[in-house]
Parts: C-alpha cells; structure tokens; sequence
C-alpha cells in the first residue's frame, strides 16, 4: 500500500525548486508524444484512442493512489511526466512550488466554459495567470452495503461503531483528518484551520478509529476488492465511481452524505514546466475539457463534469440529475478541499496516526 511522504520533506524540496536546486532537465522524449501522471477513470482506452486519432499524439500513463505521490514527484523533480491531473488544492501547493508551466488563455479551446467558482480557485489561477484546467469533480461520501444495514446509516459516526470492528474501510489520505474534525465539532467548523489542541484531539479520535479499521485504502481497486470478499460493509468512497464498479459486479451498495457534510473535491490538469511535449500537453488538455473527453471521463469514470457545456449532448435530464448539474443543494452538502495553511502538521498526524500500534 502506498503510503504519505511528509509534507515537510516536500516544502523543503520545493524551496530547492524555488531556489534552482533541483535540475528540470528534458528527458528528451520526442515531439508527438504526452505523459500523464493521473488517476484511474481519467485516461481511459476508450476515449483515449480517439484522442490519438485525432491529434496524432502518443499518450503513455501512469496511475496514482494519492495526492501526495504526485506532490512527491514534482518535489523531487520527476521531469517523466508533461500533464499531471492533482486535486485543486494540490494544485495550488505545486503552483507554489514553480513546478508548473502557467497556461495561455488562448491555447484553451474551453476554459471559459468551466464552472466559474472552480475557475476562481487559487490552485487554478494567480496573480493573473492561469495553471490549471477544471476537469472533474465530485463527492468523498459514505458507501455502505446495504445489505448490512437494517437502517441506512446517515451519520460519520458509524466509522467509529464498535459493532463494525473488523468491517471499516478509511482512505489513506491525510484529508481523512476533515472527518474527524467535523465529528468532534460539526459540519460547519473549518477543518482546514484547526489549532494544535484541535488536531491533538483529532489524533485521538482517529486512533480510537483505527483499532476498528479493516484497511487503509489507496486505489479504487483496493475498496472495491475489500467489498468484493465481504471484508468492508462502511467506507468512505469517490463518489459515483467505486459504486458503480460494485453494483455492476451484483454487490448491494449505496452512497449517502453524512449529516457532518462530506468533503468536496476538484480536479484539474495542469502542465509541467519545461515539459519536451507542450503541444501535444495543450492537445490533451483540450480534448479532456472539451465534449469527447468530458463525456468520457463521465461515461467512464462516473464523476460530475467541470465544463457543463461539454456535456449538453452526451447527457440525458436524468444524467444530468444524477450528477447534480443543477442541484445547488447538494453542493451545499460539500466542504469543497482547501489547502491548510500548516498542511504539514496535517499530514505529520496522519502519519502518526498510521505508524502507531
């Protein structure tokens, strides 16, 4: 199982960035070609073929299971990737870094056409220049088996029910601290700026949980498979994805939205600076936010499209429900990722948290 870098370790890398202590040298790959480091759902052969087709652009992949190993490699300089497709606020932490190339506004077919509040967020532009484009988005809510359950559980809290030893599935990601935190205090306290006594107890609360976890999870392969053999009946999931793979195999699960919220989260691509395949970056980028990869990515992927006017065609009303296109309510329901301002202390308790006994 992949496990979280220290945050601290990555600033530090970053300062070198920032100083010019870490080489961007080109790895020489030959116009034509573009290398994504992205997630499962986002690079699928079944759009990415027309891609090819279309642009006569070579793509390679390569999948992740957290945030933190694509900050980890733009940290250490790992120049083997043009487009990278992070959370929005992971975004903003490698905008600082000046790991990325700032995008010009009249290479992108369909920028405009994003959702208006994703595109002001500061891992998508700053100080007047733009680095990243919206692409996706979604939920991080509850999946349970419904089979399991007499009563649907409608609360956070049933990933601390003792009754559940042995059956609890948790992300292994620092931002599962944001769960916790709105447990102790609410759905309306900022995570994202807890004091030292908050994350003190926060700790405390998580290790109290992981007496009962069955698993860490990382991909969305690794959940799936723990429902598949019957040893997860509650987790946290990527909202619309990990359910669908399920139901499509036969096995009885649902998604709620715990009555603490659930986080929300925005994904983007953005382009490596110094990368060999500019062009080719601009293509994918492109197609991705344009129809055939929004359509896609939904078809594929399950989650809520960045670029509403991509989807027009491709998505019937019931769709166009399903993923809350016109649903102000349920995003209401959502604490959107932000980026802490000591995100280091985040992630050195997740850390602890995992490492102890």
């Amino acid at each position: 199982m992949k496990r979280v870098r220290r945050v601290r370790t990555l600033l530090f890398a970053a300062c070198a960035v920032l100083g010019g202590l870490i080489s961007f040298a080109s790895t020489g790959y030959a116009a034509g070609k573009v290398n994504l480091l992205t997630w499962e759902g986002y690079a699928d052969d079944s759009f990415v073929s027309i891609f090819e087709d279309k642009t006569g652009c070579e793509l390679t992949k390569t999948y992740v299971g957290s945030n933190d190993e694509i900050v980890a490699k733009m940290a250490a300089g790992d120049r083997n990737y043009d487009v990278i497709s992070p959370a929005v606020n992971y975004s903003q932490m490698i905008v600082d870094m000046g790991a990325l190339e700032a995008l010009s506004a009249d290479r992108l077919a369909h920028f405009s056409e994003t959702f208006e509040s994703f595109r002001n967020h500061p891992g998508v532009q700053r100080d007047g220049k733009i680095y990243a484009v919206p692409m996706a988005w979604g939920a991080i809510p509850l999946m349970y088996r419904t089979d399991k359950f007499d009563t649907p559980p409608t609360s956070a809290t049933v990933l601390w029910d003792p009754a559940l030893k042995g059956k609890i599935a948790i992300q292994d990601v620092s931002m599962s601290i944001y769960i916790a935190a709105r447990v102790l205090w609410g759905a309306d306290k900022d995570v994202y700026n807890l004091t030292d006594d908050e994350l003190a107890q926060v700790k405390e609360k998580l290790l109290e949980q992981k007496a009962l976890v069955r698993d860490y999870w990382s991909s969305a392969g690794e959940l799936v498979d723990l429902y598949a053999k019957g040893e997860v009946w509650v987790s946290e999931t990527w909202g619309g994805y990990q359910v669908g793979m399920l139901l499509e195999q036969g096995i009885p699960v649902a998604e709620v939205i715990p009555v603490e919220k659930a986080d929300g989260w925005q994904d983007v691509w953005n382009i490596v600076k110094g990368t060999p395949n500019l062009d080719c970056a601009y293509e994918w980028i492109n197609f991705m936010s344009g129809p055939e990869g929004q359509c896609g990515m939904v078809k594929v992927a399950g989650y809520s499209p960045a670029n509403p006017v991509a989807v027009a065609d491709c998505l019937t009303a019931e769709e166009r429900e399903y993923h809350h296109l016109d649903d102000s309510s349920y995003t209401q329901g959502l604490d959107f990722w932000k980026l802490p301002p000591e995100v280091d202390k985040y992630v050195d308790l997740w850390n602890a948290v995992k490492a102890a006994n």
